[in-house]
């Protein structure tokens, strides 16, 4: 078990196991919009690269959030908003890239 330092704020064990399992819905979407963006049958071109790297890293920084959050450690207060930010991070990112997807989508669908 981990040592906590005596004055060390902690975070209540039901409410990061909460948070865990937001992470890991939100991840499942994110994941899942890339999949189902990916068999699209309108062709990927170079104007699809942004959106790919900011969906991909959002997916990246949701994941290490995750990893983050599954460690002991993640019960010490900073940690848990230091992984907690990050998984911001990486929706904030993620739903660019959606949005980036669905217009490029929307402009290629209407020429």
């Amino acid at each position: 078990m981990t040592n906590y330092e005596p004055g060390e704020q902690r975070v209540e064990l039901l409410f990061r196991n909460g948070t865990v399992t937001v992470v890991g819905i939100v991840l499942a979407f994110s994941l899942g919009f890339l999949t189902q963006w990916a068999s699209n049958p309108i062709p990927w071109t170079m104007v699809d690269l942004p959106t790919v790297g900011l969906i991909s890293l959002g997916i990246t920084l949701q994941t290490i959030a995750l990893l983050k959050l599954l460690q002991h450690t993640s019960l010490e207060r900073t940690k848990f908003d230091r992984a907690t930010s990050q998984f911001v991070a990486g929706v904030v990112s993620t739903v660019i890239g959606v949005i980036s997807a669905i217009i490029i989508d929307f402009i290629q669908l209407v020429t």
